[in-house]
């Protein structure tokens, strides 16, 4: 039996609903492996196939998708007519609501999102997907290892032409500043405390805040290219800002803010999950 294997297959990004942290924003890495029989070319699977197949379906299962624990006994979904609507309760007394298309979420049959049972799952799936050679799959997630700050946010890009425009999903995210070309760790620490677990909201997308159970709640909508989307949850997790929150804007924001209570000139290199992101400039008076 031959084994096959691929690092760095595709990054999941996506957000999760958690009871404790509300909604979370997440990348993770895909590693995957195939075990079977060789074929006719002594091969398990050919590469190019694994790259293009196997990523265009962990992308469409779970990639910038809203992963819901449908099992979790404070979450309750229903169809109204074309949405999806979810409700979830939070441990604060807050609670989470989403609605949008069906495809923007990813019901999960467990009382929690972890990565050991999207993977069996995914797994599954796939398989029956590729050749019958191929008797074994096996997918592994992982975090990009980083030194330093970094952050979970969530966003929707309502202008998007592909599936960033769905209004919940995420990244786990690396942040560097530097003042006058040298490192900051103290600014990193306190954005990366105030930035934690939060949703970054176009001011123009909210329509009420509304209060329930006795908690400031933000209510964003708008119709994007998929259809029509909707998120409320606790306001304390809700970062507004002028712009539409693209890493591009947010590296400037971030820098923006970091140089209003400084002298000197500011570089923000602000990550979009592994690999990728934006520089921010600004300069302090």
């Amino acid at each position: 039996m031959a084994r096959l294997f691929v690092e760095n297959l595709t990054v999941m990004d996506f957000s999760y609903l958690d009871a404790d942290r509300g909604v979370v924003g997440e990348s993770w890495i895909v590693d995957i492996e195939l075990t079977g029989e060789l074929d006719d070319q002594g091969m398990v699977f050919d590469f190019g196939h694994v790259k293009k197949q196997i990523k265009q379906f962990v992308d469409a299962q779970a990639d910038h998708r809203l992963l819901v624990p449908a099992a979790h006994p404070g979450c309750r979904t229903q169809m109204q007519g074309e949405q999806l609507r979810v409700e979830f309760e939070l441990s604060s007394g807050g609670c989470i609501r989403h609605i949008s298309p069906p495809d923007a979420v990813l019901l999960v049959p467990e009382a929690t999102v972890e990565p050991a049972s999207i993977s069996r799952s995914l797994a599954e799936e796939l398989k029956q997907t590729l050749p019958g050679n191929v008797h074994g799959v096996s997918l592994h997630f992982r975090t990009e290892s980083i030194q330093g700050a970094y952050y979970h946010y969530t966003h929707g890009l309502q202008q998007h032409q592909g599936q960033c425009q769905r209004i919940a999903h995420g990244h786990r995210s690396r942040l560097e500043i530097q003042v006058d070309g040298h490192r900051n760790e103290e600014l990193e620490a306190r954005w990366m405390a105030q930035f934690e677990d939060v949703y970054i909201a176009s001011e123009w997308h909210i329509v009420k805040t509304p209060v329930i159970n006795g908690i400031e709640h933000t209510q964003m909508v708008y119709t994007a290219q998929q259809g029509d989307f909707e998120m409320t949850l606790p306001s304390d997790r809700v970062v507004i800002i002028p712009l539409v929150s693209t890493v591009e804007n947010i590296a400037v924001y971030l820098a923006q803010q970091t140089a209003a209570n400084l002298s000197g000139e500011v570089t923000v290199k602000a990550f979009e999950g592994p690999a990728k992101g934006a520089y921010g400039f600004a300069k302090g008076e």
